[in-house]
C-alpha cells in the first residue's frame, strides 16, 4: 500500500487505484486485474457484507446520543465482532466505542441489566476521578429490530456523580416498548469546572448489555429487585420515532 501525500486525499475508486482511510491516514492500492473466488471466499465475503451493514446500522443508532469521540478503528473492531457473532448479538456486549478507555476504569463493579428492563448500578467507590469536579454517566437504551433493521425507540438517562462520595446503589428503569433487542450503552465522562474533559483517557462508552426481544405478556413472570431510583440524580430523555429505517 502507498500513503497519499496530496492536499486533497480521496477514498473510493479512481481509475485503476483505490483510495482508503485507516487510523486517520489515507492510503492507495491498485485494483486487481481479476478476482477469482472460491466457495469459501464467497461465503466469507457474504458474512463480511452482512456484518458491515449490521455494524453501520448499530453505530448510526447510537451516534446521535454519544458525547464522546470514537477511536479511528471502532468500525473495523465492531465488524470483526459481528462476523464472529453471526446472529448471536449478545456477543457485542463489552464493545468499546473508545478503545482507549472502558467503563471499568471508573466503575470496578459492573452494572447489570435485569430482564424487566431495570439497570442496576451497585454501590461502590468510584475510582480514577482525581481532580474531577463530577462524573457524568449517560445510559442509552435503544431497542433494535435486527430482522427488519429498524430502530424502534431510544431512551437516555443522565446521572451527575460526586466523585468525592461513595456512590449509592441506583436502579434505572427503561420503557422502550416494541419488537427487537434492547441494546444498552453506558457512557462516562470526566467533568471539570470549565466543562467535560477532552482527554480520551477520561471518556468511555461501552455496550454493557444486549437483551433478547421482549417476552409476551402472557409468559410466566419472574421476581426482580424492586425499583429504587433517586429522582434528583436522573434526567430522562425519550426518543420514539414512528419507525426509523436505516438503509
Amino acid at each position: 500500500m502507498a500513503k497519499q501525500m496530496s492536499i486533497l486525499p480521496f477514498t473510493g475508486k479512481l481509475g485503476p487505484l483505490i483510495g482508503y482511510k485507516r487510523n486517520g491516514e489515507y492510503f492507495l492500492r491498485s485494483m486487481p486485474q481479476s478476482v477469482q473466488q472460491t466457495a469459501a471466499t464467497r461465503r466469507a465475503s457474504r458474512r463480511f457484507g452482512i456484518a458491515s451493514r449490521k455494524g453501520a446500522f448499530i453505530r448510526h443508532a447510537f451516534y446521535p446520543h454519544l458525547d464522546i469521540h470514537c477511536d479511528g478503528a471502532h468500525i473495523n473492531r465492531l465488524n470483526r465482532l459481528l462476523i464472529a457473532a453471526g446472529d448471536h448479538h449478545e456477543a457485542i456486549t463489552g464493545f468499546r466505542f473508545n478503545q482507549h478507555t472502558g467503563v471499568d476504569r471508573f466503575f470496578t463493579v459492573a452494572p447489570r441489566l435485569f430482564r424487566n428492563g431495570i439497570l442496576n448500578i451497585p454501590a461502590q467507590t468510584i475510582v480514577g476521578c482525581k481532580g474531577m469536579a463530577a462524573l457524568e454517566v449517560k445510559v442509552i437504551a435503544t431497542r433494535i429490530d435486527f430482522t427488519s433493521r429498524q430502530v424502534v425507540g431510544s431512551e437516555t438517562v443522565v446521572l451527575m456523580i460526586d466523585p468525592d462520595t461513595t456512590f449509592q446503589e441506583t436502579n434505572v428503569s427503561f420503557d422502550v416498548p416494541g419488537k427487537g433487542s434492547l441494546v444498552v450503552v453506558f457512557q462516562v465522562r470526566a467533568m471539570y469546572k470549565d466543562g467535560p474533559s477532552g482527554n480520551k483517557q477520561y471518556m468511555a462508552a461501552d455496550i454493557i448489555a444486549v437483551a433478547a426481544p421482549q417476552i409476551p405478556k402472557h409468559a410466566k413472570k419472574r421476581t426482580y429487585p424492586k425499583r429504587t431510583i433517586l429522582p434528583s440524580l436522573l434526567t430522562y430523555t425519550h426518543t420514539y420515532p414512528a419507525v426509523i429505517q436505516l438503509e
